[in-house]
């Protein structure tokens, strides 16, 4: 495929051009239909909601609010009134609003001023719910109305219709996000051409995803949470898929491969881990189906859809743009470097193997340390208390935070959610009462009934995000209502936020379990070993528990959240742990896939557990640490995004992002590896035989070079190991691997540094030395029909980087 991709690859770049633009015509042309459907089936909040649907069939469209302050006198002065007034009036008259109930109109109208007389308020109810308000409407209600103000006269605007027109430009969040990977990606390679790759096919992976999930939208409930959360995931994904990809591929033209081969290896190797990634990323997505909540449907469809679209971008597009490009994608430097000096060796960097080494050295010291600092920032997630979010979270300086504390200030901090409790049999009157003396009840109102349903308003004492009020409507549910002899139910916004969090809470565990079973049965079939998706499975409860913490600490204790510009602190969105958790999952995964592949792909060769991990870590460290700096400079940038939701599940991710690949892929689970030693790759006989075969890496050809194998030795390499001085190196270990990587000969240098192993046939072998306090190295040797001799130095301290790769 990827070879036909490439030599097709004009054809190929129109398909996904076409694609782009067609659903990006359709999508704009049909609109969206995005609905936040927060159906809790079998909850006292959705027989309410039902209940008051069957009373009240013609209910307006969205309902938002003017609130105003005066700092001397009251709002019933004459000079108030008299400035209020006409602009309420003015706003009522405008296309697209419904009605105006405002605080000068009767009895009724008087309760919308509070006791000191110093806040009133009006409500605005729009023709259409919030999200198919024009901007231009609201943008025109805001202005009239807060051009009402003056000196000692405050008017600020709330409800979700006002919230809209202080979010930042659309695309933004996504803009900032792209920029930054870009900076890193051309930091990484060197090469403005190999930098675009994989923003372009991050572009298209999520602009065709976000444009068919759009289209859906009009067929199922999708809620406007889903394009952003997708965008989220699929910018991470689709970079960092074309990354590994792109990596793959200059590397192999640096070998000396022609463009061509050199993609289809590419895609052979990294293409193949990066299917593997993204359907264990869609498995992880589909879990959230096991909490049975019908609102994160649509966000599974919208999120899997993009993921799909990236890997297919990343496995079809990328190996077509690859040949439009041949080796444009090495910078200058290193084409006029390969035209001059010819291929180079394939190495690991560096850094990553002087890493890889000191982890080999001192797993214990570095697994405790590393555990410590997980442990450390997992502990406020003792204090997790899952909620919603409301406009009393906004940043303080805007008008929808302002006139939420206008409220509270004025009518208590339980008026900005009010629980409605809908009664369909009973004494109503007695029921009223008996609310009213309720502990923790601030005011009760019952409205007049309607079909047989009656509907008492209660203000509670304390916030809606407050543990009290949950506390509350567990009493009234419980005790007060039974007690009263009456048929009734307990709903409102707040209510359904508490049913959601309990639920939520309820089912957390057996969607944690679905998805770690999953995970596990996946390594276990691709690397045949018990021990690799234990390890993982455990890695991953880790990385959540610690990226949970600084959740906790950033947005339910406020640590921060003045610097990030996130407003005021309070509860975690209910729905973000079962997001983050498949997210989380589904990231870690690719980590470990692309980590251990490589280990393990070693193991096979060589039998050697230490150098399976040391070659392993030093290989994919470098293109892992990439890869996750860009997903957290892409989800950091969510903060710009105006909704808490994405907000919190930016930071969220982006700490998970980082602690998983800076710590527990680069150092924890390396470490535990070298200290679990072969028991890596255990696996009982009778299960190896019933498990199928998956394999993430290709098959090895069959070397053309070599003679078939004959009987018995047909030559030797000799020679004798010394060090930097000439000094002879007893005790010594030489190996002679081929070149495929299996072991075929292993001996000891002898007192005097002398040694001899024994080749199967002619053909070009790797022989690899090492010995205590000094360093690896390995080279390539050529042997014919007469034995080889071959002198090895080692050096002090020293690692060789071709003896890691």
């Amino acid at each position: 495929m990827a070879r036909w991709c490439y030599r097709h690859r004009l054809v190929v770049l129109l398909l996904w051009v076409g694609a782009l633009f067609g659903l990006g015509f359709a999508a704009t042309t049909a609109g969206t239909d995005y609905a936040n459907v927060f159906s809790l089936p079998n909850t006292d909040s959705k027989r309410a909601y039902d209940q008051m649907e069957k009373a009240f069939p013609d209910s307006a469209g969205d309902t938002d609010t003017v609130v105003w302050k005066v700092a001397d006198g009251t709002v019933r002065d004459a000079s108030v009134r008299d400035r209020i007034q006409p602009v309420l009036d003015e706003i009522a008259g405008m296309k697209g609003v419904g009605q105006v109930a405002g605080p000068y109109q009767g009895e009724r109208g008087a309760a919308q001023i509070s006791r000191d007389g110093t806040i009133a308020y009006a409500q605005i109810t729009f023709a259409e719910q919030a999200n198919a308000v024009p901007k231009e409407l609201v943008q025109d209600v805001v202005d009239t109305a807060q051009g009402a103000e003056q000196a000692g006269l405050q008017v600020e605007l709330g409800g979700q219709a006002i919230q809209r027109v202080q979010e930042p430009p659309t695309g933004l969040a996504e803009m900032v996000g792209i920029l930054a990977a870009a900076l890193v990606l051309f930091l990484a390679f060197g090469s403005l051409f190999a930098m675009l790759l994989p923003i372009g096919i991050a572009i298209f992976g999520v602009g065709t995803g976000l444009f068919s999930t759009q289209l859906l939208s009009h067929t199922t409930d999708i809620p406007d949470l889903a394009p952003l959360l997708a965008t989220l995931i699929g910018l991470g994904v689709g970079i960092d898929y074309a990354l590994f990809i792109v990596t793959r591929h200059r590397r192999g033209l640096l070998r000396g491969l022609e463009s061509e081969e050199s993609a289809v290896v590419a895609l052979n190797t990294s293409g193949r881990a990066v299917l593997f990634a993204g359907g264990t990323v869609c498995i992880a997505l589909a879990g959230m189906l096991v909490t049975n909540l019908r609102f994160l449907d649509g966000v599974v469809i919208g999120t899997s859809l993009t993921v799909v679209f990236s890997v297919l971008a990343a496995t079809t597009l990328l190996p077509a743009l690859l040949g439009v490009l041949g080796t444009r994608v090495l910078s200058r430097r290193q084409r006029r470097k390969l035209a001059e000096q010819g291929p180079e060796p394939e190495r690991a960097s560096g850094a990553a193997a002087r890493w890889s080494m000191s982890v080999q050295r001192r797993p214990r010291t570095i697994a405790v340390l590393a555990l410590a600092v997980m442990a450390v920032l997992a502990l406020p997630v003792l204090s997790l208390h899952l909620g919603a979010t409301d406009q009393g979270n906004d940043d303080s300086t805007t008008t929808t935070r302002q006139a939420y504390d206008l409220l509270a200030e004025g009518f208590g901090p339980g008026f900005n959610g009010p629980l409605q409790v809908v009664v369909t049999g009973g004494d109503t009157d007695a029921l009223a009462k008996s609310i009213g003396g309720t502990p923790g009840v601030a005011a009760v109102a019952a409205l007049p009934p309607a079909n047989g349903v009656t509907v008492i308003q209660v203000v509670p004492t304390t916030s809606p995000q407050s543990v009290k009020t949950d506390d509350l409507i567990d009493t009234l549910r419980d005790r007060v209502i039974p007690d009263a002899g009456a048929s009734a139910h307990v709903g409102g916004v707040t209510a359904v936020s508490k049913d959601f969090a309990t639920i939520t809470g309820d089912r957390l565990p057996w969607f944690v379990a679905t998805i770690i079973g999953l995970g596990f049965l996946l390594l276990l079939i691709a690397f045949r070993s018990l021990v690799v998706p234990l390890t993982a499975a455990l890695m991953n409860l880790i990385a959540a528990a610690a990226s949970f913490g600084v959740l906790v600490a950033v947005f339910q204790w406020g640590w921060g959240l003045d610097l990030l510009g996130l407003g005021k602190e309070g509860p975690i969105n209910a729905f973000l742990p079962v997001i983050m958790l498949s997210l989380l999952f589904g990231l870690s995964m690719d980590y470990q896939v692309f980590l251990v592949s490589r280990m393990h792909e070693e193991w096979v060769h060589t039998k050697d557990n230490a150098r399976a991990v040391r070659v392993g870590l030093a290989e994919t460290g470098r293109v892992i640490n990439s890869a996750a700096l860009i997903m957290v400079c892409v989800f950091l940038a969510f903060v710009l995004s105006g909704d808490a939701g994405a907000a919190m599940a930016g930071v969220g991710l982006a700490a998970a992002v980082a602690l998983d690949a800076f710590i527990l892929r680069t150092a924890l689970v390396p470490a535990a590896m070298h200290l679990l030693g072969n028991s890596n790759w255990w696996l009982p006989a009778w299960l190896d035989k019933r498990l199928p075969h998956l394999a993430v890496e290709p098959a090895e050809e069959p070397s053309g070079d070599a003679a078939p194998v004959r009987s018995g030795a047909a030559s030797a390499v000799h020679g004798f190991v010394r060090d930097a001085e000439g000094e002879a190196v007893d005790g010594a270990v030489l190996t002679l691997l081929s070149k495929g990587g299996r072991q075929l000969d292993r001996v000891t240098s002898l007192a005097d540094g002398s040694y001899i192993v024994s080749v199967p046939a002619p053909g070009t072998y790797l022989l690899s030395a090492t010995a205590r306090s000094y360093g690896t190295r390995a080279h390539h040797v050529v042997v014919t029909d007469e034995p080889l001799v071959h002198d090895v130095e080692l050096i002090q301290g020293e690692v060789d980087a071709d003896a890691v790769n």
